[in-house]
């Protein structure tokens, strides 16, 4: 770690001499690996680039953080963890996100791709990692190809960070304009002894780098044409186990966006909805208020029936004062999501019959999450099948005919347990179930059940669907409930109404 904190110093002493100076006296940065270069003294007002930084937002960002809650300092350690997992010359080739089109010019808001995010922190679409392990030394160099400054088209889609900022901020030691991609790509791809990227076998992906390898121009086969001839692995196999274990910074976001979250839906369990409509857009504007930067997804507020419906999201029936809703949302911060799931009664009360399959329900999800600790020795597939049995139990109790064992359980409990959350509600895809949990992992513990509008069921249960779910970060002699705000015992919830 010495050469990326010697960088990031260099860095440092680079960009406050550039961005935030007194003085009109030029500064040359003349140090080893790097360019001469000289800054004038720049008032932080004038300073515009493609996201929120400590000098333009003092308000979003403290001193020392690349993005809401991670600092430089962190970025350059996930890159060294990496590079650190890379056979020796040999390199990683991430692709930012692309933009992404509701229909004709109307674009979704951008969102950035994980894996690109979690080792760079830039937040801009046509964007190119490259992490390159040399033949003879441990250590790495980080390539950021980005867009250039352009006047005219950042006076139409929005201010651009440029290649300087990939340098001065982003801390890469090398860079380049995107649109020269083939002349940066060519001598890197040529030299490397293994390639790690998920692009060439994910071909849903829109990304510059994807469309570039796709276009069937003169001007990317010879790229292509070297990509195919090279030893290709895949990134995830490496990046999943790094970003599976959150840092103190990570969980911190997590804490926040669950904290914000969490008081959302206890305020809105205080008031009589009519309309899953007005439920769902209050969540989402209280989310934002309460400190998150957006919603994290987009929220399941299903009224009655409309539970059972798994991912349903259309939010838009009426509320019987006579059912409950399922709420299934949460926010983000700093691109780090949290997952909550409540249940509750319209009407502020539970009926009898509503008490007992919510109290299965709770407990079965209470001691879940006293489970997800390093010394258990579980996993989340463990943990699964635990609740399996729990709610098994507890469902025979309440006159459920169980005999038909798994079989009859699957029908009211259709899904996992819990998933892995961080930067994605379904976190590092493909990471395994089946490992114990360790220090670090955030997950989620989200038992279900639906039942059926038919006669094999009892009566008086028929057509309830009920979800409880929180996010919690796996601790090495207990949980850490991330969502602890969110109240979801029987009394605690019937007392916001009183």
């Amino acid at each position: 770690m010495q050469r990326c904190i010697r960088t990031l110093t260099r860095c440092a002493v680079r960009r406050a001499a550039a961005l935030l100076s007194a003085s009109n006296t030029a500064l040359r940065d003349g140090q080893a690996g790097f360019p001469a270069r000289y800054f004038a003294s720049v008032s932080a007002a004038d300073l515009q680039f493609g996201q929120p930084l400590h000098e333009t937002h003092p308000h979003l960002l403290k001193s020392g953080e690349l993005t809401p809650g991670i600092t430089a300092l962190e970025y350059a350690e996930r890159r060294s963890k990496l590079a650190a997992k890379l056979d020796k010359n040999s390199i990683a080739i991430i692709a930012a996100s692309d933009i992404k089109y509701k229909s004709g010019a109307v674009f979704y808001d951008f969102h950035q791709d994980s894996n690109f995010f979690y080792l760079t922190g830039f937040n801009e679409p046509d964007a190119l990692v490259v992490i390159g392990k040399s033949s003879t030394e441990d250590d790495h160099h980080f390539r950021l190809y980005v867009r250039e400054k352009d006047p005219k088209a950042e006076q139409w889609d929005g201010v651009r960070s440029g290649t300087q900022a990939a340098v001065d901020v982003f801390n890469a030691d090398e860079t380049g304009d995107i649109t020269d991609i083939l002349r940066h790509l060519e001598p890197l791809v040529t030299g490397a002894s293994k390639i790690y990227t998920d692009f060439p076998s994910n071909q849903k992906s829109k990304s510059f780098f994807s469309r570039f390898i796709s276009d069937k121009s003169t001007k990317s086969e010879g790229l292509t044409e070297l990509l195919q001839k090279s030893h290709i692995k895949p990134l995830k196999d490496l990046i999943n186990p790094i970003r599976n274990i959150k840092s103190p910074a990570e969980i911190s976001n997590m804490r926040h966006a669950g904290r914000a979250s969490g008081r959302a839906f206890t305020s809105a369990m205080r008031q009589p909805w009519t309309s899953e409509t007005s439920l769902a857009a209050y969540l989402d504007y209280t989310f934002r208020q309460n400190g998150c930067h957006a919603s994290a997804y987009i929220p399941v507020v299903a009224g009655g029936a409309n539970a059972s419906i798994i991912h349903y999201t259309q939010n838009n029936h009426l509320l019987s004062p006579s059912s409950m809703v399922l709420v299934d949302a949460g926010g983000e911060y700093g691109n780090y999501i949290t997952d909550i799931t409540r249940a509750w009664p319209i009407s502020g009360r539970f009926t009898p019959p509503q008490k007992d399959l919510y109290t299965a329900l709770l407990t079965t999800q209470r001691h879940c999450i006293t489970l997800c600790r390093a010394n258990a020795d579980i996993s989340l597939d463990g943990l699964h099948n635990l609740a399996e049995s729990h709610l098994r139990d507890q469902l025979s109790q309440l006159g459920f005919d169980m005999s038909a064992g798994a079989k009859a359980l699957e029908r009211l409990f259709p899904h996992h347990l819990g998933h892995y959350i961080g930067l994605d509600v379904h976190d590092t895809p493909g990471q395994s179930r089946k490992e114990s949990l360790r220090e670090g992992q955030c997950v989620t513990v989200e038992p279900g059940l639906y039942v059926p509008d038919t006669e094999e069921f009892p009566v008086h249960f028929r057509g309830m669907g009920m979800r409880i779910e929180d996010s919690v970060c796996v601790q090495a002699e207990g949980p850490l409930v991330l969502t602890t705000e969110a109240v979801k015992e029987v009394e605690d919830i019937e007392a916001l109404r009183t």
